[in-house]
């Protein structure tokens, strides 16, 4: 199954458009985990069994592991996900962009590596930066569109042609560089009013949202700028929000995320 029809169904079967994003914090883990060998695969092992019936998607971000050398421990964790929820789709934050045979270990490294459904990617390199990820034909491409950091806007909103760059991206992204068919878009959602205008652009296509919970997006804005007219489309990110419930951790920390995965899903469910 492809990532595309993998996230269609996950859509479905789960009644749900949260992602829950994987950054373990390491000061952040509960105190028992912290001194633990596999502490990080530990702890996101709980998050992702408490949460997996209410999300779309699962998104690692690969800076928390391999900052502390623990790429070992994500490969653990991805296989798990594979082995235990392989109809849930498995999304390796990354934001690669780079060309040739870089990109294509890149790529290696996503799909053959970490076995991830789809990967995060930078558009400013172009086209050729891409391509070679699209030699994995059932994997997907989630291109970096609209993000939800302030600073974005220093490159996203300059004027081409008459319309923002970002506008620009989204059009290529759904044209020429959607060869396969499973390519996504990343479009923050602290910016509702340009979410809705990249869901004009680009149609039916899937967009990862990041920025409600901590970044503090608003969810049912989100929800109205970017929802299909089936109610789909989106796999709307949140992580630090669900997986530190508990700040002081505990051992009861993977039932306050469920808590908050719960009430985050049901939030975006009412939006709809």
């Amino acid at each position: 199954m492809n990532f595309i029809d993998k996230l269609s169904a996950a859509w479905t079967s789960n009644n749900s458009l949260l992602c829950v994003g994987l950054d373990p914090d390491l000061p952040k883990l509960p105190a028992h985990l912290q001194g633990r060998e596999e502490g990080i695969f530990e702890f996101c092992k709980a998050i992702i069994d408490a949460t997996a019936d209410l999300a779309c998607a699962f998104k690692p971000q690969i800076a928390y592991f391999a900052a502390l050398g623990a790429e070992a421990q994500l490969e653990k964790i991805c296989a798990y996900l594979r082995e235990r929820y392989p109809h849930i789709p498995l999304i390796l934050d990354a934001k690669r962009g780079d060309i040739g045979a870089t990109a294509h270990q890149y790529a290696r490294e996503a799909y053959d590596r970490y076995g991830a459904d789809a990967v995060t990617l930078s558009p400013y390199m172009g086209f050729d930066s891409v391509e070679p990820y699209l030699e994995w034909s059932d994997r997907g491409q989630i291109i970096l569109c609209r993000t939800s950091n302030a600073g974005g806007s220093d490159l996203q909103f300059l004027d081409v042609g008459g319309k923002p760059l970002y506008q620009h991206v989204a059009a290529m992204v759904a044209g020429k560089w959607n060869r396969n068919g499973q390519c996504a878009l990343v479009v923050g959602a602290t910016f509702p009013g340009e979410l809705a205008q990249v869901r004009a652009i680009v149609g039916d296509m899937p967009l990862l949202v990041p920025g409600i919970g901590a970044q503090g997006g608003d969810i049912e804005a989100t929800v109205k700028g970017g929802v299909t007219a089936a109610g789909t489309g989106m796999m709307i990110s949140s992580s630090r929000a669900i997986l530190y419930a508990k700040p002081a951790g505990g051992e009861d920390f993977a039932e306050a995320a469920r808590r908050v995965a719960l009430e985050t899903r049901d939030a975006i469910n009412a939006s709809r």
